[in-house]
């Protein structure tokens, strides 16, 4: 055997199911979890990151649409979008967010809505890095502060739609965990659904000493509340705002 070919396969005894060419584990409905304690990454900070996109096809579709509108040329120029919450015109604003539980009991929520940024150094060792309201390339991103994951007993990561602009069918979203050793861990939220306004991706959850990341990717009609019920959180809620966006 080869000197290379021994390195390259420890390089894949190493990151187990990660995929060589682009150093990355997809989570899927067939492969649904994947062990950080494992993979060695269960120490450091966790990156957890939303990113998203309009579809190609409603891209496609747009531009063929506006191509017969013969009266109204001057539309052609005007492209059809979803109106969000501000007072301009945006494809989507999707935001991330992070149910947490301890494991003495405390419960809580990080999210930009009702500005629950977190603490990345205290608990629920969860910190948000801001709120990304127009789709930048950087998206939105979530810390975890894994050196204190004995006291983390479980975290779900979803995404919701702020102010009720359903807008699923005509994103492409994905959340990808950055650990701190070992390949990354993607998670695709790329089923259609029209009329959801939430989605829990991707929990992570401490099974007896060991970190468990698993695709969740469950769709719901109503907000945090319903996402609460559907997972057993048992919080309380009420209707929350964003603070006004700076341009």
């Amino acid at each position: 055997m080869s000197f290379w070919e021994g390195l390259w396969r420890g390089r894949a005894s190493q990151f187990e199911s990660g995929n060589a060419a682009t150093n990355s584990i997809e989570l899927t409905k067939r492969r649904p979890s994947v062990s950080l304690t494992k993979q060695g990454a269960a120490t450091g900070n966790l990156r957890v990151n939303l990113s998203w996109r309009m579809r190609t096809s409603d891209i496609e579709g747009q531009s063929k649409r506006r191509g017969g509108l013969l009266r109204q040329p001057w539309k052609m120029f005007q492209p059809d979008v979803v109106q969000a919450h501000t007072q301009g015109v945006v494809n989507v604003d999707l935001d991330l967010g992070c149910l947490y539980e301890m494991t003495d009991g405390a419960k809580g929520v990080v999210q930009p809505l009702g500005s629950f940024f977190g603490d990345l150094n205290a608990p629920p060792y969860v910190k948000l890095s801001g709120d990304d309201r127009f789709g930048s390339a950087s998206g939105e991103t979530l810390y975890v502060n894994l050196d204190h994951r004995e006291e983390i007993k479980r975290l779900l990561f979803f995404v919701y739609i702020y102010d009720q602009t359903p807008a699923f069918d005509r994103t492409h979203a994905k959340v990808t965990l950055y650990p701190s050793n070992g390949p990354r861990i993607e998670i695709e939220i790329d089923e259609r659904a029209p009329q959801a306004r939430s989605c829990a991706v991707i929990s992570v959850e401490n099974v007896k000493g060991e970190l468990v990341v698993r695709r969740e990717v469950k769709f719901v009609y109503g907000f945090q509340a319903e996402l609460d019920r559907l997972y057993g959180w048992g919080l309380q809620w009420g209707r929350g705002y964003k603070a006004k966006a700076d341009r």
